[in-house]
């Protein structure tokens, strides 16, 4: 009597990267549409502008996984409203705060959140498949590291804005009235760093394992 076979396990069905791509140029071309100031429309959504084309071309040579992909798009589209109405102005937050008494717009801190959330899948993902760090110890806090870093870049580029603009950079600072919004933001980055690396890190790791090697250039 011959043993039965179980069936091998389907691998998920993956979203397409086009789709991905499809959904992020709809969303920037729809928030550049009325932006309440085009100036800070660009300052907020260039991460995505640049983002975008970065990796429809590397794709072939570097494939993310899908989890990373969703994400990147995700923060794309929070990106695409806080420039569109600026983070201060977003008709979500301003009744996240008046239903919950809150003194300011807190979309700011929301994406501030998403800025260390995001970068972290990426950067792992990026650690994990260039360098020899994947499986040490060391992969997450040096992930959270480079998350703080990005996040005092940014921190540093508020400041260079507030010193070139003056008052006109107010809205690209969406500061409103806190002087330590700048110690707030980079702690809600680092609560979004620590936060994605816990969630996310096991589901990370399953679909590392199945994403192609990266293509290198042959000498």
């Amino acid at each position: 009597m011959t043993a039965v076979r179980p069936a091998p396990l389907r691998a998920p069905r993956r979203v397409p990267p086009a789709v991905f791509a499809g959904v992020v140029a709809t969303g920037l071309a729809v928030s550049a549409i009325g932006a309440h100031d085009r100036t800070t429309w660009f300052l907020e959504t260039v991460w995505a502008l640049v983002g975008l084309p970065l990796v429809v071309l590397a794709w072939r040579r570097f494939p993310l996984t899908g989890l990373l992909c969703g994400l990147l798009a995700a923060h794309a589209l929070v990106l695409a409203v806080g420039g569109h109405y600026t983070y201060a102005r977003v008709p979500l937050g301003d009744w996240v705060r008046d239903t919950f008494g809150l003194d300011r717009n807190p979309y700011d801190r929301f994406g501030h959140l998403v800025q260390g959330f995001v970068p972290a899948v990426l950067v792992r993902e990026l650690l994990s498949r260039t360098s020899p760090l994947r499986g040490s110890r060391w992969l997450a806090p040096l992930t959270v590291c480079a998350c703080m870093a990005f996040s005092a870049c940014f921190e540093l580029l508020e400041w260079l804005a507030a010193e070139i603009g003056g008052h006109g950079a107010d809205a690209f600072l969406a500061t409103q009235g806190d002087v330590w919004d700048t110690q707030w933001d980079m702690f809600c980055a680092l609560i979004g760093a620590l936060l994605s690396l816990t969630l996310l890190t096991r589901l990370h790791d399953r679909q590392l394992a199945t994403v192609p090697a990266p293509v290198t250039a042959r000498g």
